[in-house]
């Protein structure tokens, strides 16, 4: 007789790799992109990554009942905080939407990858520096969870092209990931697409394409590879044990694409 154990680790290698589909800077009662990005995550299967800025201008709790367009697979979504979101007290609306903790970082594995979600709007979540409450809680969880791969996401780019630039706020956490040997890090806050060669072992990638608005990126940042101002979209994440696919998921009518693939470090 073959284990039951034996079964679920056969079954399991012949599931499908799970898929991460992520996005920030959503949805707003001023715009229409955001329900043509909807329809994109609703048609695509997997865990959706909200990378802040879900819902603007303030997340507020009206806000989110009737502007938020990706309300349809809200029991999917893992959400980040944004800037936006603490446009109420504390972001209590958005962390009652999506069920987030009180500091507003978190983590859970999908497949084989162990996935970390951080708060970068730094002052509510305690500090983003050397020694803060969030940097030691994710030295300490990145050490429990030793993964062969690991994903990261929060709403400040660290590295971006964009109007806001990049962000060194958030620097020692991408050190602490860089240390670990993590693989990706999204974000988004900046409203374009861009995706980065692989900094101190890290491929990034800003996805502020949720549907707000557009802005643009006037100059390309050392390391960056491709940018993208004109196109909403989403970023699709297929996450196999060993490595990563990804592809950017445009509106309908649009032509932009950028895809490809890489082994976990």
């Amino acid at each position: 007789m073959i284990a039951a154990a034996t079964v679920a680790t056969a079954l399991s290698l012949l599931a499908p790799p799970p898929t991460l589909v992520a996005a920030g800077d959503v949805a707003s009662c001023r715009s229409s992109a955001d329900e043509r990005t909807a329809a994109i995550v609703s048609r695509t299967p997997g865990t959706v990554a909200v990378l802040g800025d879900a819902v603007y201008e303030r997340g507020t709790a009206a806000e989110f009942r009737y502007c938020y367009s990706w309300r349809g697979v809200r029991g999917r979504t893992r959400a980040a905080l944004g800037n936006h979101e603490y446009g109420s007290t504390d972001a209590r609306p958005a962390k009652a939407y999506f069920g987030l903790p009180s500091r507003g970082y978190y983590s859970y594995e999908l497949g084989a990858w162990h996935v970390v979600v951080l708060n970068s709007n730094c002052s509510p979540a305690g500090g983003c520096a050397t020694g803060s409450p969030q940097q030691r809680w994710l030295a300490a969880d990145l050490a429990a969870n030793p993964a062969r791969c690991t994903l990261a996401y929060w709403h400040h780019a660290r590295f971006s092209s964009g109007l806001h630039g990049s962000d060194r706020t958030t620097a020692a956490l991408w050190s602490t990931l860089a240390r670990a040997g993590a693989d990706v890090v999204l974000a988004g806050h900046d409203h374009h697409y861009e995706r980065f060669a692989p900094i101190d072992g890290i491929r990034s990638f800003v996805v502020g394409t949720g549907g707000r608005s557009l802005y643009p990126a006037f100059f390309q940042i050392p390391r960056s590879v491709v940018v993208d101002d004109r196109t909403y979209g989403v970023l699709k994440l297929t996450l196999r044990p060993a490595g990563y696919d990804w592809r950017f998921l445009a509106v309908s009518g649009s032509s932009f694409a950028d895809r490809g693939s890489a082994p976990c470090r």
